[in-house]
């Protein structure tokens, strides 16, 4: 069970690894830690910046499978065909979220039809 709570005090930072400063694949491996998931490649100094979170996400979704909404999975969110986002799923109060972290939100719980919206293309990955 998420302790959804632990997140209200993460601050976005660019390219955040260590709790509680975080950045949207910051929080993927805090959550993916808190539910006894294994890990998956820190990727230390990748951001969106030069494609780099494309880059990356493109590698670690080959050894992925794609897969629908579940606990857990992991969310690439695309603008056109680039990933610029990342997030994880989440159920919170037996409701399926996204967790997501930006700058001056910090964390969020967004309903999955809500967190869908915002994006062309979302995919889902374990």
């Amino acid at each position: 069970m998420l302790n959804a709570d632990k997140y209200r005090s993460v601050i976005w930072l660019k390219g955040g690894r260590s709790y509680p400063n975080l950045d949207c694949f910051g929080i993927v491996n805090e959550i993916r830690r808190d539910l006894a998931l294994p890990e998956w490649p820190e990727f230390s100094g990748v951001t969106k910046d030069d494609g780099g979170l494309d880059r990356e996400a493109r590698r670690l979704i080959k050894d992925l499978r794609a897969c629908d909404p579940i606990e857990g999975a992991g969310v690439a969110c695309f603008s056109g065909s680039v990933v610029t986002h990342v997030g994880i799923v989440v159920n919170l109060d037996g409701e399926l979220r996204v967790a997501e972290c930006n700058p001056k939100t910090n964390v969020t719980f967004l309903p999955l039809s809500r967190f869908k919206s915002r994006f062309v293309k979302v995919e889902f990955w374990e």
